[in-house]
């Protein structure tokens, strides 16, 4: 209806119920016989015919399928709620004050065609919850009282059941779709045309807002409504699940609304798979994997992800609504982020400068939000220079970046990607003793990329109950699939190791949880990087299935000079320091570091440049903490030294 045709209709229906209710009058108060109901049924008859459309008391009356006494019944209890002298009069009937609620016997007594059977549980007034019945009364005195949301039915106002306002959530119209998720609305559509009980679907697919869209717009097609229903909210008590699924289809069937359910990372409860058994109507339930919820029909679809050539139509369509241009920066965009119509939007109206840079920050922001609560996300400000490598290891490290880099171009453009699909995942393989430069390196990688680095720690993600470590990789890889940032697996030896020899069942289950790591990081649209103190105790059949492969040594006396030399920052004051000394300290570069920030806290709180001394100071705690001795060799000259003298060959 447009407002105008809306307002009419309210109009009208507010004079058919006066109308209506000015024939119950007649009724309680006795006046059946004289003239006065005569001309309260032509009074209503006459708003009858001027009412637009269906009153919202007729319209009860065919989606229930009431009978005119439960019609009437239903009347007569709004009545008492809206009409005062209707409420007398009922009072009045019964010869008390104090009960102004119809009664089940007033019921039977004053309304035409009463019948018994319209009280039983099963009967629409009660199966729906339309009417409320007092207990412990006997049936024929009990209290009856519409149920609060069909009063407002009635009145012609629109709002939500008081029990489903904390549980549900009105979703708004959807954004555009690409082309592959238009396609898959169009074939809930159909199958739900196609039964006359529609099924309920399970949309699966990595990202949540993308079901989301997809399920609002099939209400837009179908034309009802959308509400979001999280799972973990579907009560646990028998009762309460009734009760629920009572008052949604009640619901349902007043607004035109379709029930959206999504599943989050937890398990679905037993509740659920319940209550699926109880509710009918149109439901879509939507989750990540499959999910076995029920005996009953469950017909699933897959949520593919847009291609790109549907997500450059998705991004014209929307800059073009916002008048913004990218200025030949979409297709940098487009190789590296995959967002879906709503983050778009946002990102259209958040970016405010024109600069690639200002687009690619803006994507990012976008899709941070769906590993933040998953993983560690690690600033990163770090260079090349601040990475000391031999030189082949170096050239390896560029060679990741070119491929992150180039990917598009070589699989999509020059067809690398086409026949095979398998281990086009960049992969790498961090191996080195603690504090030699892993995680630098991959901070190095990520500030090269201008891509976010997310820390995920496998000795926290590896479950002892069978399928849980599955499930906590795929919620980590779906989420980061969006921007394609960087994933670092430290401690890859909890899960990898000699466990190719299957001797009993937790081999078995080991060496399928390593085989699902290695299928994603080879299927990943980013760069996967494991880190590793044991290299050796990795089998060497996985070893196979990881494209890059850099062994972190412990760096020598040279390699350590150059680490003490680019460690302090620029604006840090320094005095005397020999950096020859320094590097007879042998240490990995993690540890320099850690000794450098020690002792510049020590300099500071002694208002003194960073000398040998605070460095020495720093370095027996270091030293205390390893459990590791300091040597006279390593010793030799910090007592000697002259702290007067200028810094020599720094950088």
């Amino acid at each position: 209806m447009t407002t105008e045709t809306t307002v009419d209709w309210l109009t009208a229906n507010h004079r058919y119920l006066v109308a209506a209710l000015a024939v119950l009058r007649c009724r309680v108060t006795g006046a059946s016989a004289d003239q006065s109901l005569a001309h309260a049924l032509q009074a209503l008859e006459a708003a009858r015919a001027d009412m637009p459309a269906l009153s919202a008391l007729d319209r009860l009356q065919i989606i229930f399928g009431l009978s005119d006494f439960e019609t009437g019944l239903i009347l007569l209890c709004a009545g008492v709620e809206l009409d005062s002298k209707l409420a007398a009069a009922c009072a009045a009937w019964q010869g008390d004050p104090h009960r102004f609620r119809p009664t089940v016997g007033m019921a039977l007594s004053l309304l035409p065609g009463a019948h018994w059977s319209a009280f039983t549980p099963t009967a629409p007034l009660r199966y729906w919850r339309l009417i409320e019945m007092a207990e412990g009364e006997p049936l024929v005195t009990t209290p009856l009282r519409i149920d609060e949301r069909v009063l407002f039915y009635l009145l012609g106002v629109a709002t939500l059941d008081r029990r489903l306002q904390p549980l549900l959530r009105l979703l708004r119209p959807s954004t555009p779709l690409p082309q592959a998720h238009a396609d898959l609305v169009k074939r809930i559509v159909a199958l739900w045309e196609r039964e006359a009980e529609p099924s309920p679907v399970q949309m699966c697919g990595a990202d949540p807002a993308q079901r989301q869209a997809i399920a609002v717009a099939v209400g837009e097609h179908v034309g009802r409504v959308v509400y979001l229903l999280r799972a973990e909210d579907v009560p646990p008590d028998m009762i309460e699940q009734e009760t629920l699924a009572r008052i949604w289809e009640r619901e349902a069937a007043l607004s035109g609304g379709l029930l959206l359910i999504s599943v989050g990372d937890t398990e679905p409860t037993r509740a659920l798979a319940h209550w699926l058994e109880r509710v009918q109507g149109m439901v879509i339930l939507s989750s990540a994997d499959p999910l076995p919820m029920s005996e009953r029909l469950v017909v699933r679809f897959e949520v593919p992800q847009p291609d790109r050539r549907e997500q450059q139509a998705l991004w014209q369509q929307i800059l073009n609504e916002h008048g913004r241009s990218l200025n030949g920066h979409l297709d940098r965009l487009l190789q590296q982020f995959t967002l879906g119509a709503n983050a778009i939007r946002a990102v259209t109206m958040t970016t405010t400068g024109d600069g690639e840079a200002d687009w690619w920050d803006a994507c990012r922001l976008q899709v941070r939000t769906r590993l933040d609560g998953l993983a560690q996300r690690i600033e990163t400000r770090v260079g090349w220079d601040d990475l000391v490598l031999p030189e082949e290891h170096l050239m390896t490290l560029r060679q990741m970046v070119a491929q992150v880099r180039q990917r598009v171009r070589v699989y999509e453009e020059w067809g690398f990607g086409l026949r095979d699909r398998r281990g086009l995942g960049i992969s790498a393989l961090f191996a080195g003793p603690s504090g030699t430069g892993k995680t630098l390196a991959a901070e190095v990688l990520a500030n090269e990329l201008r891509l976010d680095l997310y820390r995920i720690d496998l000795s926290a993600v590896v479950s002892k109950y069978i399928g849980e470590t599955e499930k906590n990789l795929r919620r980590i890889f779906d989420a980061a699939e969006g921007g394609s940032a960087i994933l670092l697996f430290d401690e890859a030896d909890a899960l990898f190791g000699r466990r190719s020899e299957v001797k009993d069942s937790h081999d078995r289950y080991a060496n399928l949880e390593v085989s699902y790591l290695l299928q994603r990081m080879e299927a990943y649209q980013g760069l996967a990087i494991l880190t590793t103190n044991m290299k050796q105790a990795i089998d060497t059949a996985f070893l196979r299935r990881i494209r890059f492969i850099v062994n972190f040594p412990f760096p020598d006396t040279a390699q350590r000079q150059r680490i003490w030399q680019r460690v302090f920052p620029p604006h840090t004051p320094l005095a005397g320091l020999d950096w020859g000394k320094l590097a007879q300290l042998n240490l990995a570069g993690g540890n320099i570091r850690s000794i450098a920030l020690n002792a510049a806290f020590l300099a500071a709180e002694a208002g003194e440049p960073v000398q040998m001394a605070h460095i020495l100071s720093a370095a027996r705690s270091e030293y205390a903490r390893l459990e590791k001795p300091l040597t006279e060799t390593e010793l030799r000259g910090f007592s000697t030294i002259d702290r007067t003298r200028s810094v020599q060959g720094r950088r």
